[in-house]
């Protein structure tokens, strides 16, 4: 008899280390596609107040998924579709002005003397893209090493990606068809193993995501707005198409750089050295105040987090996760920011 009352506890413990042996199967068999569930999650959060009215004016579940599905299909796709069209008209001049520098060599540019070091650079050029022989060795090595392993590169990558982007929007259709049977599940789960933290955990962590969402998205097309107007005024070429790929790689940290930096490389190349120094300049600028004022304080206000711990969550998230901790750091960092002032403050500050 005295073993009887242990017989339950022993029954839970390996009921229980069941469920986390099979929780860590699953996970492992799925991780694969783990990146694409929280894409749509993080889409169906950013979505659902959309979604909210779209089924109080249209009540057929289904059909508002696959719009809203579809809408993010085209939302993605049409930007790489124009820029695509754009890099196949480029092509045949990029091709043949390949074939002419291989030929005849590259002749140095004149603003190249007036920046500093110039004369070295001149001289550089002259030994290594001036003569035809030099440009052609070049030429040759970029072609057969570098963009040969790159094209394979890109070809794998591309592949990957769109399986996992049509994952995506299979997940996305799913969440948001069964919306308000996944919400009521969550709200039991969290309730049963966490008690009323559960709720507020959860809230939380969606006005995380949703305002950093907000201010990541509201802060890259604007900053994109702004460098496609300088970029027509310096009058750097396709200056709609570099503003829209500045908008997207403002999104993400450090990448808004690299959009007007390029820029500021086709300007040189068309003999416009100031109107490049501009765009960097402006492009700096913006990209300071953006990243370290206005992101911060959209995200950090939406988040109820500090200014430094939006940031560190920004950041951090980056630099862990890649694309997937823009919007997954942020939103760790509020819940435990939360979490921590209900330790010590005893104040759990719901999110309305």
């Amino acid at each position: 008899m005295s073993g009887t009352p242990s017989q339950p506890k022993r029954q839970s413990s390996i009921r229980l280390t069941l469920i986390v042996l099979l929780g860590l199967l699953g996970l492992w068999v799925i991780h694969s596609f783990l990146p694409a569930v929280v894409w749509a999650v993080i889409i169906a959060v950013a979505v659902d107040p959309l979604v909210q009215r779209a089924d109080r004016g249209f009540p057929r579940p289904i059909l508002v998924a696959a719009s809203f599905t579809r809408g993010c299909a085209v939302v993605v796709r049409a930007p790489i579709a124009i820029g695509v069209a754009q890099a196949a008209r480029e092509a045949h001049d990029v091709a043949a002005w390949v074939i002419d520098a291989r030929m005849h060599g590259v002749p140095p540019p004149t603003w190249l003397a007036n920046l500093p070091f110039g004369t070295e650079a001149i001289g550089w050029w002259q030994a290594n893209l001036a003569q035809p022989a030099a440009a052609n060795h070049h030429f040759e090595m970029l072609s057969h090493t570098l963009l040969g392993a790159q094209a394979r590169l890109l070809g794998f990558g591309l592949v990957h990606r769109a399986v996992v982007f049509g994952f995506t929007l299979i997940a996305l259709f799913f969440l948001i068809r069964d919306r308000d049977a996944l919400a009521e599940q969550f709200r039991t789960a969290s309730a049963t193993l966490l008690g009323p933290q559960g709720e507020r955990i959860g809230r939380q962590a969606l006005a995380s995501v949703r305002g950093t969402i907000d201010g990541l998205v509201l802060v890259g097309l604007g900053f994109g707005a702004v460098m496609a107007m300088v970029y027509f005024i310096a009058g750097a070429p396709h200056p709609i198409l570099l503003g829209a790929v500045t908008a997207i790689a403002a999104m993400i940290p450090f990448g808004a750089p690299v959009a007007f930096g390029f820029a500021a490389l086709l300007l040189l190349g068309q003999g416009s050295p100031g109107a490049a120094i501009v765009v960097v300049a402006i492009g700096f600028a913006a990209e300071f105040v953006a990243g370290h004022f206005v992101r911060p304080a959209l995200i950090g206000s939406a988040t109820k987090l500090p200014f430094f711990w939006a940031l560190v969550g920004i950041l951090g998230g980056v630099e862990t996760l890649g694309l997937l901790g823009l919007f997954v750091g942020p939103a760790t960092m509020a819940v435990l920011v939360m979490l921590w002032r209900e330790l010590v403050e005893g104040d759990p500050r719901p999110v309305a």
